[in-house]
C-alpha cells in the first residue's frame, strides 16, 4: 500500500481527496496546521471511511517537524493542497501570501528531496491562465495572473518545471483546477470558508440558510448571454478522484513535469448557478447586483482533453448534483464545522 503525505489534507478538497485515496487503496497521512480548517474534520474522515488516519498538526514551512514525518513513515508521494487561497485577502496581504505559499512549497520540496521522495502532486488553478485570449483553455495556452493569490500559483508551477528540468527523476503533476462545487454526499464534510466565502456556492448557501442577508454579484454587463460571469464547475468528488488517478499517473514511469486541468469543459453563469441552486432549496435567494470586481474575466472555461488521455479521468457529476450537495451540507451545518 503506498502512503501518501496530503498537506492541507483537512481543507474542503484536501478532506474529499484523502477520502477517495482511502477507497483507491491508498495510505493518506494529513499534515495540517488547521489555520484554515478544522480538527473535527479528522474525526469525520475516519467516520466515513472507517479507518483510523494518521495526522500530524504542523506547518508545512517547519522543516524540522516535517523531517520528523519523513523519518517516522516511508512517504511514496505528496498531494499538497497546503496554502492561503482567498483571492481578496491576497490582494489585502500579498507579503502573507508569498510568504506563505512560496516558503511553504520550497520547504517542503526540499524536505522530499532530502528524503529522496520526487513524486508530487500539486493544488495548482486555473488562475495561472491570467486574462486569456480564446477559450476552451488548453495547457499550452499563455499563462500570467490578475492577483497575489494566482501568482503563488503560476510561481509555484515555474519552480516545479525547473526543478524536473534539473533532476530527470522528479514526477510532477501540477493540476489547475477550475471551481470546485459541492460536498460529500453524506453532508458530513463540505466548504466551510473563514468569515465572508471568496466562493460562490458556499455564499449562495449561506444566504439560504439566513447565515448572510443576500447575494452579491459582481457585475451583469460581461459579453455573456445573460450578463453575468462564466465560470467552468466541478464537483470536489470529481476533483478527489482527479488526484486519485494522478497519484497513479506518477507511479507509471518518469513524466518530469505535467500541467493538466481538471474542469467540466462546460460554462455555466453565475445566473444559473443561482438558479439551480433555487431549484435544489425550494425557494427564492436574494441577491443584488454590484460593480465589477477587479481581476475577474467575462468566460473561462477548461479543455480537459488531455485529463481524460493521460490520467483516464473525465467528470461524472452534473450541475444539479453540486447544487444538491453544495446544499445538503450547509443545510446539515449551517454554521460548518461550529456546529
Amino acid at each position: 500500500m503506498k502512503t501518501i503525505l496530503v498537506p492541507g489534507g483537512a481543507g474542503y478538497i484536501g478532506s474529499h481527496t484523502v477520502l477517495d485515496l482511502i477507497k483507491k487503496g491508498f495510505n493518506p497521512i494529513i499534515v495540517d496546521d488547521f489555520s484554515n480548517s478544522s480538527r473535527k474534520v479528522i474525526s469525520i474522515l475516519e467516520e466515513l471511511s472507517g479507518k483510523e488516519i494518521t495526522f500530524y498538526e504542523l506547518d508545512v514551512k517547519n522543516k524540522e517537524g516535517l523531517r520528523r514525518i519523513f523519518n517516522e513513515n516511508k512517504i511514496d508521494a505528496v498531494i499538497n493542497f497546503a496554502g492561503f487561497k482567498a483571492v481578496g485577502e491576497s490582494v489585502e496581504k500579498p507579503l502573507m501570501y508569498y510568504e506563505n505559499n512560496l516558503f511553504g512549497m520550497i520547504t517542503l520540496l526540499e524536505v522530499m528531496k532530502e528524503f529522496d521522495v520526487k513524486n508530487i502532486v500539486f493544488s495548482s488553478s486555473a488562475t495561472v491562465y491570467g486574462i486569456p485570449e480564446k477559450m476552451p483553455l488548453v495547457e499550452g495556452d499563455p499563462m500570467g495572473a490578475t492577483n497575489p493569490y494566482g501568482r503563488t500559483k503560476l510561481m509555484i508551477e515555474n519552480i516545479l518545471v525547473d526543478l524536473a528540468a534539473s533532476d530527470d527523476t522528479w514526477n510532477i503533476i501540477a493540476l489547475r483546477y477550475f471551481n470546485p462545487l459541492g460536498a460529500h454526499e453524506s453532508g458530513k464534510i463540505g466548504e466551510d470558508p473563514n468569515g465572508i466565502p471568496n466562493n460562490l456556492a458556499p455564499y449562495i448557501t449561506q444566504v439560504a440558510v439566513g447565515k448572510l442577508e443576500k447575494l452579491h454579484i459582481f457585475g451583469n454587463d460581461y459579453d455573456t448571454p445573460d450578463g453575468t460571469c462564466i465560470r467552468d464547475f466541478v464537483h470536489v468528488n470529481d476533483l478527489a478522484a482527479g488526484h486519485s488517478a494522478a497519484i497513479n499517473y506518477l507511479f507509471s514511469g518518469n513524466i518530469g513535469f505535467e500541467a493538466i486541468n481538471l474542469g467540466s469543459e462546460k460554462g455555466y453563469s453565475v445566473l444559473e448557478i443561482l438558479k439551480n441552486f433555487e431549484k435544489a432549496v425550494g425557494k427564492t435567494i436574494p441577491y443584488v447586483i454590484d460593480g465589477r470586481r477587479a481581476g475577474d474575466i467575462a468566460v473561462s472555461y477548461a479543455d480537459a482533453s488531455k485529463a481524460k488521455k493521460l490520467l483516464n479521468w473525465e467528470t461524472k457529476y452534473t450541475i444539479e448534483d453540486m447544487c444538491r450537495d453544495s446544499w445538503n451540507w450547509q443545510k446539515k451545518n449551517p454554521n460548518g464545522f461550529e456546529d
